[in-house]
């Protein structure tokens, strides 16, 4: 078993506020707890089924702006599982207009919400501060993620500077570049034959051993660790802020849909307060056929296989939390492949935006949105521009 190893460098005060966890499915209310492996009810159904921080207070108006005043994310913890929180400087990223893009496509604004200029690279620094949060709150757990990236990094990040006990769960094909992110941070890296059997490393890890995940090790999957989800509602309340009259659409590339759905529930908050006045579609950006078909009526828990160069939204695997977010905005999903992202990307650069192809996805993705009629010729629309082409496998 691991040795606690909580540091008072960086304390985690418990949000007050927080009531419990709430299944986004089938409604069940839960104390505060860790709940690994998704609602208890749900567990063992065809549809599994994550868990959302639900909060006592809702904010007027005003009380919002005192909120969320200072810089970065740590400034929304009022509005958050924990109110202080180890922090790198995640949060803030810019949300960058391109009108000659937007003109080329023949919509009526286009933003770039830049991810990549997190402290690690991407959007899962939100994550990775609230989950080493919560391990630093239950006496310093070691903890664990399953990644092929982006995860793996951030998660191995935040437990380095918050002196906690990691392991990140891998495969032998992890890019060089992710590799040595990882291995620098003194993390222990194991290896799995494939994506799903890092899931039963940590199962075994989280059931056996004590550690707290950050991912989803479960098959059907739910969502990754539910506090650390909730940090991915700061994506929309920053872009809420530069954009208080609204976004018609945002474009977010998927694989188990966290960051979508943190994208979402961030709105339902801005519409609960009076903030905002309606939601913006959320359009799920795929690298072959999953949610698309689930949306079509296949069965959650089905197996989609596919294979692509994207390897931060590969998968074969759909999460209710997906569904829920696409159908509870009025959105939809679509696939592209790996020439029509490789384009995107190509173009992306010659607007000088250098991106991982599983940002520069949502590019390809919204062009076939556009010729599909699925969004309007007039329509505001931010793309998430998860990472940075630094980061991507194929530089290796």
């Amino acid at each position: 078993m691991y040795m606690q190893t909580k540091s008072s460098n960086y304390p985690a005060r418990l949000n007050g506020e927080l009531q419990g966890f709430k299944c986004i499915r089938c409604g069940h209310n839960l104390p505060v707890d860790d709940y690994q492996e998704g609602c208890p009810q749900c567990a063992g159904s065809s549809e599994p089924s994550s868990l959302a921080a639900t909060y006592g207070k809702k904010f007027s108006p005003a009380e919002w702006q005192t909120a969320g005043a200072g810089r970065g994310m740590a400034r929304f913890g009022a509005l958050l599982p924990y109110r202080d929180f180890l922090t790198l400087g995640e949060g803030d990223t810019p949300l960058v207009e391109d009108r000659y893009l937007a003109a080329q496509l023949g919509v009526g604004e286009l933003y770039l919400k830049n991810e990549f200029q997190n402290p690690t690279g991407s959007h899962k620094d939100r994550m990775s501060a609230l989950v080493c949060a919560r391990a630093l709150d239950l006496g310093g757990r070691p903890v664990v993620a399953a990644s092929s990236g982006n995860a793996g990094a951030s998660v191995a990040a935040y437990a380095a500077a918050a002196g906690l006990p990691c392991t990140i769960v891998t495969t032998q094909h992890v890019a060089p570049t992710w590799r040595e992110a990882i291995e620098i941070t003194g993390a222990n890296v194991l290896y799995a034959n494939d994506a799903k059997a890092r899931w039963l490393i940590v199962a075994d890890l989280v059931r056996n051993e004590g550690y707290l995940s950050a991912t989803n090790f479960l098959v059907p999957p739910v969502g990754s660790n539910p506090f650390g989800v909730e940090g991915y509602k700061t994506v929309a309340y920053e872009m809420h802020e530069e954009r208080p009259d609204g976004l018609d659409a945002v474009v977010v590339s998927v694989a188990r849909a966290d960051l979508m759905w943190g994208i979402y529930k961030g709105y339902r908050d801005l519409i609960d307060a009076g903030l905002a006045a309606r939601m913006p579609r959320l359009f799920a950006v795929e690298p072959y056929p999953r949610l698309s078909r689930v949306l079509a009526g296949e069965p959650l828990a089905g197996d989609f296989p596919g294979t692509t160069s994207m390897s931060s939204i590969g998968g074969s695997t759909v999460t209710y939390q997906a569904v829920d977010a696409v159908r509870g905005s009025d959105g939809g999903a679509v696939a592209v492949n790996d020439a029509e992202t490789d384009a995107a990307r190509q173009e992306m650069g010659r607007r000088g935006f250098y991106l991982e192809r599983s940002a520069a996805a949502t590019v390809a993705g919204l062009r076939k949105l556009l010729a599909r009629d699925e969004l309007s010729q007039n329509s505001r629309v931010a793309l998430i521009a998860t990472s940075s082409g630094y980061k991507d496998p194929s530089l290796t």
